[in-house]
C-alpha cells in the first residue's frame, strides 16, 4: 500500500480544511515546497497535491506553488483541483506532474476522462468525493444524486489508473478512515482505490492494509498534527 502525504494549497500556502470548508482552513506551512522536501526526506515516495482554490474556480489557481514543489523534488506527484480540460491536463503533465486527478470533470464531462486516458495512459485518476454515499463536485460545494459505486463503474474500462475516494464527512476531523465504504468501492470495480479522509492513526493504516484491493492511503492532518510519524507509517506499509 502506497502512502501519499497530502499538501492542500490555498492562496499559495499549505493548509488543511475541515470537511472541505474553505472557511475552516488551518495554515501549516507558508512554504509548500519546503513541506514537500520534508515529506521526501522522511521517505515519501509519492505526494498528493490539491489546488483547493482551483477546485472552486474551475481552473488552476496555485500554479506557482505547484511549480515550486515540482522544482524542489523528483518523487512522483499526483495533482487534483481545477483540472477540467485537455489543455490543463497536458500543461500539468508537461511540467512534471506524474498523475492528474479528475473529479468534477469526471461527473460533468465523462468523455474527457476517456479521451485523457487514451492520450496519457497510466496518468489519469478519477477523484470521487462523497457525502453520505453521494458524489459531491465543485470543491464539494455541490452535491449530486450519483452513488459512489455507480460513478466508479462508468470508468471501469476507460483506462483510469486509480480512484481517489474521499469521505467528506471524515476529511480533516481525525475521526478515522471509512474503511467499510472504501473497501466496498474497491471490491466493486477493477480500478485500484486510494483511501482519503480521516486517517488518524497507524491503526487506520493497518485496517486499510488488510483490504488487498486498497492500493494506497492519503494522509493529511494527522501528519501535520504529529499524530502519525511519516517514517514509521512508511515502515508499517
Amino acid at each position: 500500500m502506497i502512502l501519499y502525504p497530502a499538501i492542500d494549497l490555498k492562496q499559495g500556502r499549505c493548509v488543511r480544511l475541515v470537511r472541505g470548508d474553505m472557511n475552516q482552513a488551518t495554515v501549516f506551512n507558508d512554504d509548500p515546497a519546503a513541506q514537500a522536501l520534508a515529506f521526501r526526506d522522511s521517505g515519501a515516495q509519492w505526494l498528493h497535491l490539491v489546488d483547493l482554490d482551483g477546485a472552486f474556480a474551475g481552473k488552476p489557481m496555485n500554479a506557482a506553488a505547484v511549480g515550486a514543489i515540482l522544482a524542489a523534488i523528483s518523487i512522483p506527484v499526483q495533482l487534483g483541483g481545477g483540472i477540467r480540460d485537455l489543455a490543463t491536463i497536458e500543461n500539468w503533465l508537461s511540467r512534471g506532474v506524474t498523475r492528474v486527478i479528475l473529479g468534477t470533470a469526471a461527473v460533468k464531462n465523462p468523455g474527457l476522462v476517456a479521451e485523457a486516458c487514451r492520450k496519457w495512459p497510466s496518468q489519469i485518476a478519477v477523484g470521487i468525493d462523497a457525502r453520505g454515499g453521494r458524489v459531491a463536485v465543485e470543491g464539494w460545494a455541490e452535491e449530486t444524486d450519483i452513488g459512489v459505486e455507480d460513478l466508479a463503474r462508468r470508468f471501469a474500462d476507460a483506462g483510469v489508473v486509480a480512484i481517489v475516494y474521499t469521505d467528506i464527512d471524515r476529511d480533516g476531523v481525525l475521526d478515522g478512515v471509512n474503511v467499510t465504504a472504501t473497501a466496498a468501492l474497491a471490491r466493486a470495480v477493477p480500478i485500484p482505490v486510494i483511501a482519503s479522509g480521516g486517517v488518524a492513526s497507524l491503526a487506520d493504516l493497518r485496517q486499510l492494509a488488510t483490504e488487498r484491493r486498497i492500493a494506497g492511503a492519503i494522509i493529511g492532518r494527522a501528519l501535520y498534527d504529529g499524530r502519525i510519524d511519516l517514517a514509521e507509517a512508511l515502515r508499517l506499509c
